[in-house]
Formats: structure tokens, C-alpha cells, sequence
């Protein structure tokens, strides 16, 4: 993406289910879920390069031994430095300690972090500061080992005021109105209440204080817990959590908006944001790992029985198709394939932008993340050559001459790596002028790649803002002299702001909206854009149920080709001497290429939760009245 887009965290959790001595006796190492973490948070540390976090828990230690630990940072290798850190304490105490090597009860009580059950994390921030304080796992201690509780989530809440309230009315007194706060006390809440009607209850039936707490542990219902949590939750989720105890869940949204996958064998249980983060870490099969249905959670309990229930009642599935686009890793099967698919649509597009003429065309893609959908446009291009020369060959016949089957075989499409991003320049001068002439230079170019009567076609995953395009791509592609340029997106046109834990949360941020603007001022339509905003004031106090995305009357007037002229044109910078045009994909081969995921409300308006048209149209009002803040 040549936008860069801060985007969505990832989640990984790890419960062993055999002793420490087993994988000491089997993998050589009582670290072994440790080492393991640390694979599956670098195999996401695409989804989270702000900070990260680690966590985890020991089961039955005694009374006065340390049996939580959590590490987190935000350097900027933030991984890397958790796990120096641990490794520093493990050597460390070993130093320490002559003799322990191979001793793992001494390990597991002298030595933090190497635990049965563990809780990583990858943040990107989506707002707020990149503080410590914002970096998960996040940790409410108790007294009561049953009432610690360490969460971690890849998600955002668009009603995050709302459960603020609900605290407060709970007789609570949070200590900020953010949306992980919320979430965790809304747990820790439940969590308390269950916990102390155990207590009580056993208490009854004869137990005393000391033998109350392994029958705790064994009766309290996780799932009636996230139930009551998560009943008014609006937003998209995969929240992890780990009780002091030792029980573990994953809960997803009932719209499945975020992702979550998990597997399980006779050594462990393991859940994450990717499937290719388990099938690689773990060498499983793709068919081994499963999809966490929405609404449900998989609970795994003290004793090691898992469990997969339905917390609450899945809506109508809406998992985020930007996944499929740009945000996980394309090695996952399905991805793939359909990445493929996103760039063999788009053909038909390019064919007609370059009036067939595939001899003087030159395909490329901008890295990196983009290079799949180009294969596949790619091969949908000689799969269009290969029926033209079957054509040309058949309507000659038997006389066709040597060179006559020379000149059709030889035309293939004429692919070139021709951007390539220098990812050592970075844009230190405040100065306008002179940070604009840096920022130019961000991608290098492939000279000579490219002749003046040649049209460029290049590929992005998404245009979002358009901001790299006109500062640094299209000026370093026009030295090339072509006669055209066609960037392709094989994401459709980004219209609405997200609020499920993607930072595209301000209208006027998105190169569409803008294009849109323009098109209503060059119509004089503009007094329509105040009507959307009297509609917008209108339903600020109504019921999430009742309220309408009117932003969409805003595109209605325009059909997508018409905006994409236009965003051509406010891409375009003044010198350019090649003509410019930008082709989006559309909505309906998005569909076709990402069929299980169709959560497109970025593109589509189409919000999978009431708090969504809530937000969008709260952005509307911001936009229109200047302000500079976030809708949710």
C-alpha cells in the first residue's frame, strides 16, 4: 500500500496442556511455549509494529509465589526487545542459579514468564498516544487469584461512551473512557460477581476457605461471564483473556468482523489472528486449523478441557475484506488465491484503459504488498494473448509462414519491476518545499524499463489518501517518459471510515470523499452536502437502531468512473507530462474474488453494527464543520 494505513492488532495465545517436564523431555526446552510465542508474534508483526506485549500464567503455584508475569514495550523493534528482556531474566537467574539447567520445577518458580498459559500481542495504534499505558496485554489485579484477569484484543468499540456509563451506573470508577478499559472492567465486573456467588455458595455446602478456591476455579462459567460482558458490545473483536487461575477464552464478534483461527492437539491449544502464524509455528496442516465461528469463544478451562460455545447470537457474517486485500500475510491458502483473483478482475478495466494494445504496454506492480494481485493480473493478460493468437492462427490456416507465427507467438505481456522503495529514506526536514523534494524520492524507478510510446500500467492494493501517489510515485514514474500511466487499486474506492479497529477514521482523509467534494462543487450541488449534514445533526440523540448512513447520499449523485476521473485529476501533479488515469476494482468482483468475506462497509457504506452509522455520520458533521477529530 503506498498509503501507509495503521491498522489492526493481532493476537496470539498459547495453552499448554502437558506438564513443563514433557516438552523439556520431548523439545529439550521447559521454554518451549515461550519460544513458540515468540515465532507467532513475529509471524504477525505485520499486524503491529507500535508496541507489543507478552503475558502469562502458572498453574497451581503455592500461596506467595509469582504466578502472572507481563512484559511489554514500545521500542522500535518492540518484539525483539520483549523477548531480550526475557532471555536476560532467564540467563540471569540460571547464572545465578549453578546446577538448574536442567531443573524445571526450579524454573517454573524462580524464573517469570515461562508458564503454561500465554497471552502475546501486536498493536498498531489506532488513536491515543503510543505510550506504554496503551500497549496490551492489559492487567487488573485481585487478592483473589479467580479475580485477576490479563486481556489482550485486536479490536475498537464504537460505543465506547455508552459502557462507560454502564461502569459508572455499576458503581464503578474507571480510570479513563477508552475502549480496552471498558471492556476489562465490563469483564472484571461479571468476573467478581461470579466468583463471589461461588464463594458464597460453597461456603454453604461446608468447604471451608482454603478448599473454596480449586472449586471455583472448577464451577466458574466463562461463558455465562462473557455473555453479560459482551451483551451491549458494539464493534468488532477477537478479545483474548487469561484468568490468575489459569482458565483462558477467545471470544469473536458476532459479525466475525475480526479474525480469529485456532487449533488443538494433545500437547497444546493455540489461537490466533492468522491461520499461517499456527500452520507455519506449529508445522500443521491448513485443514487442521479452524475458523472461531462468530460469536463464540473457545474457552479452555484450569484443568485443560476445551470448549467452544456461542456467547452471542451470530448476525449476518461481515468478516473485513480488507484482510484479503492488505492486511494479513498473502501465504495464508485462501488469501492467496484470492489476492490472484483481485488482479484477474481488474483486466477487462486495463484492457480498455489501453485500448487493447498489450505490445506497447508495460505491467509492474508498487511493493510489496501488491504483488499477488499483479500475478494474477498478469496471467489473466496471457490468458487474453493466448485466445487472440489461437484466433489469429486459425483464421490464417495451413498457409501461415514461419514468420507470420513468429510475430503472433512473440507478444507477451511485458512485465518490469519498476518502483522499488528505499526504505532507508526518511522525510527529517519540517520545511514544506524541502520535505515535498524528499518525499519525491521515496521510490527509486527502473530507468530505461519503459519506452515514451509505451502506456504504464501499475498495480496498489488500495489508493486510500492518494497523498504517495502525487508527491512521490506518479513523479518518479512520469520520468520515464511514458505516454500513459494506469494505477490500478484492486481494492474498490475507500468511502466511509472504519471504526473496528482500522485508523481510516476522518472522511476528509480519503482521496474519494475529496473527489466527491469536487464534483458537487463543478456541479453546483453543494446545497445537497448541507442537506446531508441537517440530516447528520438530526439523529445525533436517536437510537442506534433508528439511525441511517446519509453519507451515502453524498456518492449517490456520481457513479464511481466519474469519482475515479476525478481522483485522476487531483492526482495528477501540475508537471506531469503523462496522462493519468486511476481504475478501482469494483464492488462486485470484490465480492466474487473474496467471497467468504464480505465486510465492505469502507467501500459500500454498509456498516455490520449500529455504532456504524453512528460513526459515519458523526464524521460528516466533523468534516463539515472543520473539526479535526475522530467520530468515535
Amino acid at each position: 500500500m503506498s498509503d501507509a494505513i495503521k491498522h489492526e492488532c493481532g493476537i496470539s495465545m498459547i495453552r499448554l496442556l502437558k506438564p513443563l517436564e514433557y516438552y523439556k523431555e520431548k523439545y529439550g526446552s521447559a521454554f518451549y511455549g515461550v519460544n513458540k510465542m515468540y515465532l507467532m508474534m513475529e509471524k504477525q508483526h505485520n499486524r503491529g509494529q507500535d508496541g507489543a506485549g507478552f503475558a502469562s500464567i502458572k498453574l497451581d503455584m503455592a500461596p506467595g509465589e509469582r504466578y502472572m508475569s507481563r512484559v511489554r514495550s514500545v521500542a522500535s523493534q518492540p518484539i525483539q526487545d520483549i523477548f531480550d528482556q526475557i532471555n536476560e531474566r532467564i540467563n540471569r537467574t540460571l547464572r545465578e542459579s549453578p546446577g538448574q539447567h536442567d531443573n524445571v520445577a526450579f524454573q517454573k518458580k524462580n524464573i517469570p514468564y515461562i508458564g503454561e498459559v500465554l497471552l502475546g500481542h501486536v498493536r498498531y495504534g489506532t488513536f491515543g498516544k503510543n505510550s506504554i499505558e496503551s500497549v496490551h496485554p492489559f492487567l487488573r489485579q485481585n487478592n483473589w487469584m479467580h479475580r485477576n484477569i490479563i486481556v489482550a484484543g485486536n479490536f475498537n468499540m464504537t460505543n465506547v461512551a455508552e459502557l462507560f456509563d454502564n461502569l459508572v451506573q455499576l458503581g464503578q470508577h474507571p480510570k479513563e473512557m477508552a475502549d480496552t478499559i471498558t471492556v476489562m472492567e465490563k469483564i472484571g465486573h461479571f468476573l467478581d460477581d461470579a466468583v463471589a456467588k461461588l464463594y458464597k455458595q460453597i461456603k454453604k455446602e461446608g468447604f471451608s476457605k482454603m478448599e473454596a478456591s480449586p472449586l471455583i476455579a472448577e464451577r466458574l462459567k466463562i461463558s455465562k461471564i462473557l455473555r453479560k460482558a459482551s451483551k451491549n458490545w458494539d464493534g468488532g473483536y477477537a478479545m483474548a483473556g487469561m484468568l490468575g487461575h489459569g482458565d483462558a477464552f477467545v471470544l469473536r464478534d458476532p459479525a466475525g468482523i475480526r479474525p480469529a483461527y485456532h487449533y488443538q492437539d494433545d500437547e497444546i491449544v493455540v489461537v490466533a489472528s492468522e491461520r499461517p502464524a499456527i500452520q507455519t509455528v506449529f508445522n500443521v496442516p491448513y485443514e487442521a486449523i479452524k475458523e472461531l465461528e462468530p460469536g463464540h469463544a473457545i474457552i479452555i478451562k484450569k484443568d485443560g478441557r476445551v470448549k467452544i460455545e456461542e456467547i452471542q447470537t451470530p448476525t449476518e457474517r461481515k468478516a473485513c475484506s480488507f484482510e484479503r486485500i492488505y492486511f494479513s500475510r498473502g501465504n495464508d491458502k485462501e488469501i492467496y488465491e484470492e489476492r490472484k483473483e483481485l488482479g484477474k478482475l481488474l483486466f477487462p478495466q486495463i484492457l480498455k484503459a489501453i485500448n487493447s494494445d498489450i505490445r506497447n504496454t508495460v505491467f509492474s506492480y508498487i511493493p510489496n504488498t501488491a504483488e499477488i494481485s499483479f500475478f494474477g493480473m498478469v496471467k489473466e493478460a496471457q490468458n487474453y494473448l493466448n485466445k487472440k493468437k489461437e484466433e489469429q492462427i486459425l483464421a490464417i490456416g495451413s498457409k501461415i509462414t514461419s514468420e507470420e507465427l513468429h510475430n503472433i507467438l512473440e507478444i507477451r505481456p511485458r512485465i518490469e519491476k519498476i518502483a522499488i522503495k528505499d526504505a532507508k529514506l526518511r522525510t527529517f526536514i519540517t520545511q514544506d518545499s524541502s520535505r515535498d523534494d524528499l518525499v519525491a524520492h521515496i521510490y527509486d524507478i527502473s530507468y530505461g524499463s519503459v519506452g515514451s510510446n509505451d502506456n504504464l500500467v501499475i498495480i496498489d492494493d488500495s489508493i486510500v489518501r492518494g497523498t504517495t501517489l502525487k508527491k512521490s510515485i506518479l513523479r518518479m514514474l512520469d520520468r520515464l517518459s511514458p505516454r500513459k500511466i494506469i494505477v490500478v487499486s484492486s481494492a474498490p474506492q475507500i468511502r466511509y471510515p472504519d471504526c473496528y479497529g482500522i485508523d481510516m477514521a476522518k472522511l476528509e482523509d480519503f482521496i474519494a470523499f475529496r473527489a466527491a467534494l469536487e464534483l458537487h462543487k463543478d456541479r453546483n450541488t453543494m446545497p445537497l452536502v448541507e442537506e446531508i449534514y441537517q440530516k447528520c445533526v438530526k439523529q445525533v440523540n436517536s437510537k442506534d437502531k433508528d439511525v441511517i448512513n446519509y453519507v451515502k447520499e453524498f456518492y449517490a449523485p456520481f457513479t464511481a468512473e466519474e469519482i475515479s476521473a476525478k481522483i485522476g485529476q487531483l492526482l495528477s501533479p501540475k508537471d506531469i507530462r503523462a496522462e493519468v488515469q486511476i481504475i478501482y476494482q469494483s464492488i462486485s468482483c470484490l465480492h466474487q474474488a473474496c467471497p467468504k468475506n464480505l465486510g465492505d462497509w469502507y467501500f459500500t457504506g454498509n456498516y455490520p453494527t449500529p455504532g456504524g452509522n453512528r460513526v459515519v455520520n458523526k464524521a460528516f458533521i466533523n468534516f463539515y464543520e472543520g473539526k479535526n477529530e475522530r467520530a468515535y
